[in-house]
């Protein structure tokens, strides 16, 4: 999952960030980092051959991450994993369901019923510098 997203945000938000964002984005994660979010169960890989290409990670009320790989972009991938994603976060919950997004993933959500309530700033948690996302809900 730590290469997935640090090659989705390096190939997919280069358009929207700048290359010092994008050098901070992960901040002081390391594979480690995700070994918690993992063992939580709500985690969805999707694979190609023997390779990771993208995941969705929820909880309930709110789709906490999406990334794919660049060359799985456009696929449908993504669509599928938000489906997932968003059943998911209705278990247990009832009213919208949320995502921060990314300024580069805006559309995505936009195209698959989320709307836009805010922007605002995410800073990781774990270091690098702030980078604007997106208030979404559905």
């Amino acid at each position: 999952m730590f290469d997935v997203t640090r090659h989705s945000v390096r190939e997919l938000a280069k358009e929207h960030y700048s290359a010092e964002q994008i050098a901070g984005w992960m901040g002081d994660r390391t594979p480690d980092t995700y070994e918690a979010l993992i063992a939580k169960g709500l985690m969805v890989v999707a694979e190609r051959g023997d390779r990771i290409v993208g995941f969705v990670d929820s909880e309930p009320g709110e789709v906490t991450r999406l990334f794919l790989v660049a060359d799985a972009a456009g696929s449908g991938l993504g669509k599928k994993l938000l489906e997932i994603g968003i059943r998911n976060a209705r278990r247990n919950h009832e009213g919208p369901v949320r995502v921060e997004s990314t300024v580069n993933a805006e559309g995505f959500y936009l195209r698959h019923g989320f709307r836009a309530i805010e922007r605002g700033y995410f800073s990781h948690g774990v270091g690098g510098d702030p980078i604007e996302i997106v208030h979404m809900e559905l």
